[in-house]
């Protein structure tokens, strides 16, 4: 009987073979991507200022080692300004029928990004962005998440463990993709008894340099294992696999649900790659520690030979021939009053040796090398508030700031990109896994707390019909995403306000220069603009509906009057005011009748 059962049941697709098949691709796709390995390794070793264990020299071992952050600087400065610019998306919807599920998108994706950290995860990725030269961040679906019900997970990912085809320029080009990472073996072999007594390393992988020491025996590599392959009618799929050591764990194609569907709906490896500086024919870019290096280790070795320098300038030494009968031991002790001398003393067998000083050239071409790393990077004083050329006024202190800052600007605008794709692949696992509905706290137009339910049946096709009634398809909602800034920079929220208060003293509000107004503002440009466009035509049309409605009484009011032939009103006629004698009379009238 459990033979027939074995018969009956098929065989899996992914099994053993396949997976050592996968190990092969992927030892394949590390040799391609070892050079990459080595520099990111390097580049983070420079961002901490641990740059000096790359010099094996052992002269160098008893000298100073200074390390200056002027590259570290640079880079902190670009985070910054990436955070001041963090981002919002703003889903807009292609069809007139998809206006509702575009505006409950725009407020549920927020909530969306909030509860699965994104802030943190958007700051980590921009480290690794600055350093690396590419920031790698992972939407993936969690079924473990809310007790079972599931929720998206976003995570920014180590570049060192991840691994594609060489040669190409976008992931998804690549017929395979892989992640790994390091897990306890004892709870792999728990949660997979499969695994017991097959844990271990098998698989090395990349890691950076660290000054603890960091024990990985009893770790395991797990692989993630994303491949593409065509399914029915011709669309390519998506499926995964994990596995351990050779030992297939979970794979979606052995998944009788997943089969012929693919692990996710939008057929993409859920991976997004935000690249600072592009390189050919490869989706990892380099960053500002690639360009910059060169110039930080001419400082740091200049700065090293001038701290050498001024100790040697400032510490007394003495060349002392061997019959000059000068008891050295005291001469080396400073706090001797007394040192003494056998013999007679000459200027052959004794005397000081005096070191050169800093020569003005030597920290002249030291502040040009600081400098240049000024300009490579653009982290000029300016930027960061510092003031030259007497120029003192706020004002203008920001608008050179703002004009500085194009190369910030270029960096955060490639990162909105990256956002929008990031929030797309968030809206498809939207529409594939939210089956049940769901609640969301946003806030309201007026700051109130609004509860709003939300499922995927607002995403999913919905049915077309033509005019008899009968239903000739599906048509799935789209929708396009735009991207601004949640939180603005200082000086982009002074100009906004300037910018308010400019169209204030202008009338722009005043209903009777709605015109005017409307034709200032299509030939103006700033952030914004479209909301004050859509308030000053409020205040036309209101205007409008007011007069027309006072116009309208005014005709009533004749109206009612030419029909009742009612006169006008008399008014009484106002008695005069009594003059002073008849004042006088009144106030004797008066005490005559309380006496």
């Amino acid at each position: 009987m459990r033979e027939q059962e074995d018969i009956l049941q098929p065989a899996p697709v992914i099994g053993t073979e396949q997976v050592a098949q996968a190990e092969r691709t992927l030892h394949r796709y590390k040799a391609g991507k070892a050079a990459l390995d080595r520099r990111l390794i390097d580049n983070e070793l420079w961002f901490r200022m641990a740059h000096w264990k790359q010099y094996k020299n052992r002269m160098m071992e008893a000298k100073p080692q200074p390390s200056s952050g002027w590259l570290f600087n640079s880079i902190a400065s670009k985070h910054a300004d990436a955070m001041d610019n963090y981002p919002e998306p703003n889903v807009m919807p292609r069809a007139a029928d998809d206006e509702t599920a575009a505006r409950t998108l725009s407020s549920v994706l927020p909530v969306v990004l909030e509860q699965a950290g994104y802030e943190q995860v958007y700051s980590d990725s921009w480290w690794r962005k600055l350093k690396q030269g590419t920031g790698v961040k992972g939407i993936f679906w969690d079924p473990s998440a809310q007790g079972g019900l599931g929720e998206i997970a976003i995570r920014s990912m180590n570049i060192l463990m991840l691994y594609w085809e060489p040669g190409v320029m976008d992931i998804q080009d690549s017929p395979h993709f892989f992640s790994l990472s390091l897990e306890d073996s004892d709870q792999l072999a728990q949660r997979w008894p499969q695994l017991k007594g097959r844990t271990g390393g098998t698989i090395d992988a990349a890691r950076y340099i660290h000054d603890d020491s960091i024990d990985t025996t009893h770790k395991s590599v797990v692989v993630d294992w994303y491949y593409k392959k065509p399914g029915p009618g011709g669309r390519m799929l998506v499926h995964y696999c994990k596995f351990c050591n050779g030992v297939p764990l979970y794979a979606s194609e052995n998944d009788p649900r997943l089969a012929r569907r693919g692990f996710y709906d939008h057929g993409k490896y859920p991976f997004v790659f935000d690249v600072l500086f592009q390189e050919e024919d490869s989706p990892a870019g380099f960053g500002y520690i690639d360009v910059m290096k060169d110039c930080q280790n001419s400082i740091d070795r200049i700065n090293q030979a001038m701290d050498e320098n001024v100790l040697l300038a400032s510490k007394q030494r003495y060349v002392l021939s061997d019959g000059a009968g000068v008891n050295e031991e005291e001469l080396a002790d400073l706090s001797r009053d007394i040192i003494h001398v056998s013999g007679r003393l000459s200027d052959d067998s004794f005397h000081q040796l005096q070191t050169a000083g800093l020569q003005p050239s030597s920290i002249t071409y030291r502040n040009s090398r600081v400098d240049e790393l000024k300009e490579i990077s653009g982290n000029r004083d300016i930027s960061q508030g510092g003031t030259s050329g007497g120029v003192t006024a706020a004002s203008a202190i920001a608008a050179l700031q703002e004009a500085g800052s194009k190369l910030s600007r270029d960096m955060i605008k490639s990162a909105y990109r990256a956002f929008a794709q990031e929030c797309y692949l968030v809206i498809d696992l939207m529409r594939q896994f939210y089956d049940e509905e769901r609640v969301f706290r946003i806030t309201g137009e007026r700051g109130q707390n609004v509860y709003l339910p939300f499922s995927a049946a607002m995403l999913r096709p919905v049915p077309v019909k033509d005019l008899a009634g009968v239903e000739l398809g599906s048509r799935e909602p789209v929708f396009d995403i735009t991207i601004s800034a949640a939180k603005k920079s200082t000086f982009s929220r002074l100009t906004q306000n300037e910018t308010a208060k400019e169209c204030y003293q202008l009338g722009f509000f005043n209903p009777a220069n709605a015109d005017a107004a409307l034709a200032a503002l299509e030939m103006m440009d700033f952030e914004g603009i479209e909301k004050v466009r859509q308030r000053v035509r409020q205040n036309g049309t209101l205007a409008r509906q007011l007069q027309a409605a006072q116009q309208q009484l005014t005709r009533l009011a004749q109206l009612v009057k030419a029909r009742k032939g009612l006169p006008e009103p008399v008014r009484a006629a106002r008695p005069a005011a009594p003059d002073a004698a008849a004042r006088r009379a009144m106030n004797t009238n008066t005490r005559r009748q309380q006496v």
